[in-house]
């Protein structure tokens, strides 16, 4: 499946003076593995995979000298294939679980700059945390990767001229063809139930597979239950699970600050800090930070005690909460439409690289999300429904005057009134 990150790759591949080792970070099962091995097979002579989660022995060449040279040639013995600069990709996976391998970064940056070494972890943002990791700061460059985003999911089932017409129109800000619009809005449905990730969405387009992608995503949600257990001590792991439990709850509340009583009764931010701070480095949920006003840089006025927590991912929000295609789109669902369509803003959002903040006013009028896009602090407003009136949204443009503002909902393209009308599909292209 084609994921937009290869771009990236490919350009840190053809660095040749300023290139350093490649560190990418991401939650589990969001395609890193995937996304590496392709960048080896279609832009490489050879690859030497090295995957210490799989390979436990491995580690033990990291334990003593980690020097480039020295290293290269254990790996040459080991994997049998000759490493070559320039020609030969070497791949380090689930590098947290063998803290000398990421050190040894920093050394193949100074010494060794020629080899091209790229790694990931699912959890090193978690690991980073932990006294006894070394990290190579300056040394390697970091990107970050995501779930499948809408316009990826469009590309997976074949419909690349759809995801072009719907940046076309985004760019003219003309409405899509009727018959086009119905039809992305019924692949945004779907998306928001199977979500990005890729074995869940290979599963929903596969005729028969041999794990639904209802299965698939649930095992995720089990694996991320599990990572829980295994990389925090017992005592944290139940606050680390008791927190990740109440994000239902915290999501369908109107005002959806994080709310540390529906945790547990008397739970306070002291407690159930280092939990939270868990979920956000394992890339298990996003962060969203409270603005106190709408100026630049938004980030400066920001309200640290306050925050909404979203999931990274969609499909992980429907397994959770059980909700399925057509429980989604049944009447009884209707307000919970709107939590998805918040939750799938946020991931898109993140995805293009835009800090999550929103803005609230004395708990009178809130906006669901504030971005910086052409140098200007621009409002953004989600609504599952083509019912698009927001009290919240005309405080904001009579208090800051923004250029403009983004209302992102089921209508189709337009402008009205200083209000630019994107359609809920068309969130990826913001």
């Amino acid at each position: 499946m084609k994921r937009k990150i290869l771009t990236d790759l490919i350009h840190w591949k053809q660095q040749e003076k300023k290139r350093l080792p490649l560190l990418i970070y991401g939650a589990r099962q969001v395609g890193k593995t995937y996304a590496m091995r392709e960048l080896g097979a279609r832009h490489f002579q050879n690859t030497v995979y090295v995957n210490f989660e799989a390979d436990r022995k491995i580690s033990d060449y990291f334990q003593q000298d980690i020097d480039p040279n020295r290293l290269v040639l254990l790996l040459e013995n080991y994997f049998r294939a000759k490493i070559i600069p320039g020609q030969t990709l070497i791949i380090f996976d689930e590098i947290q679980l063998c803290e000398r391998a990421l050190t040894s970064m920093k050394y193949f940056a100074e010494e060794a700059p020629e080899y091209h070494v790229i790694a990931a972890g699912s959890l090193l943002g978690v690991a980073m945390k932990r006294e006894t990791f070394s990290f190579p700061v300056g040394k390697v460059q970091m990107l970050n990767m995501y779930p499948m985003d809408f316009e990826e999911y469009l590309w997976a089932k074949g419909k690349e001229l759809l995801s072009e017409m719907i940046r076309s129109c985004f760019l003219r800000n003309q409405p899509m063809p009727e018959a086009l619009h119905q039809e992305a809005m019924q692949e945004y449905d779907q998306y928001c139930v199977i979500g990005g990730m890729p074995a869940a969405v290979q599963a929903g387009i596969m005729e028969n597979p041999s794990l639904g992608q209802e299965e698939i995503r649930q095992m995720i949600l089990n694996s991320y239950i599990a990572d829980m257990a295994k990389y925090a001590d017992p005592a944290e792991t139940v606050k680390i699970f008791a927190a990740y439990d109440s994000l239902p709850s915290q999501l369908a509340r109107d005002t959806k600050k994080f709310q540390y009583k529906l945790i547990k009764s008397g739970a306070r931010a002291s407690q159930y800090g280092t939990a939270i701070d868990w979920l956000i480095q394992s890339g298990i949920v996003n962060k969203c930070g409270k603005c106190r006003q709408g100026f630049m840089p938004p980030s400066a006025y920001q309200d640290l005690s306050s925050f909404k927590l979203y999931y990274s991912d969609t499909g992980i929000l429907s397994s959770r909460t059980g909700i399925t295609m057509k429980g989604l789109l049944n009447n009884e669902s209707r307000h919970f439409r709107g939590i998805f369509a918040e939750n799938y803003v946020a991931c898109a959002l993140k995805a293009n690289g835009y800090e999550l903040l929103y803005w609230e006013a004395d708990g009178t009028a809130e906006v669901d999300f504030l971005i910086i896009k052409d140098d200007h602090v621009i409002p953004v407003e989600c609504k599952a429904g083509d019912h698009v009136k927001s009290k919240s949204l005309s405080v904001y443009q009579k208090k800051y005057s923004p250029e403009y503002c983004i209302r992102i909902s089921s209508r189709n393209f337009g402008m009205e009134k200083g209000i630019r009308s994107v359609p809920l599909y068309a969130a990826f292209c913001v």
